[in-house]
């Protein structure tokens, strides 16, 4: 008789897809990629012309404390800096560098090409679905927080 493996739960699911795709970016990415999931996350959400931190931590879901460690290792690393934000005089935008813009610019291609791979083995349809009830999902936990 066959063994039925167990229903996996929503965490476990997360967790595996995420594991999956850090090993896929991993692996795409140039040697010597020093980043970490959580900072590669935030840098990902930094805008061509600067972001607030606080606007990173609404969007990445992350604490303002825990943005503030991330931005402070990204910019020790050089692929962010603080600036002035001309609009408010007493706030920073985290303004990606040049290393930071390439950085953004190759780990976009490498989820491109994980997304391209996965629409291809589910199916266009499938996978763009699976797309909006993720969105969907993240939507709803978030708001419950």
């Amino acid at each position: 008789m066959a063994r039925r493996e167990p229903e996996l739960d929503l965490g476990v699911l997360i967790s595996r897809i995420t594991s999956a795709l850090q090993r896929s970016l991993a692996e795409a990415l140039p040697a010597g990629d020093e980043l970490g999931p959580r900072q590669r996350t935030v840098l990902a959400f930094v805008q061509p012309e600067g972001s607030r931190a606080v606007d990173l931590a609404r969007e990445s879901g992350q604490h303002k404390q825990v943005i503030g460690t991330l931005v402070d290792e990204l910019e020790a690393l050089g692929y962010v800096r603080r600036t002035p934000d001309p609009t408010d005089r007493r706030a920073k935008l985290v303004v990606p560098t040049e290393r930071g813009r390439r950085q953004i610019t190759s780990t976009a291609a490498a989820i491109a090409d994980v997304e391209r791979r996965l629409a291809g083995a589910l199916g266009e349809q499938a996978y763009r679905q699976f797309k909006q009830s993720a969105r969907r999902v993240a939507e709803i936990l978030h708001g419950a927080l």
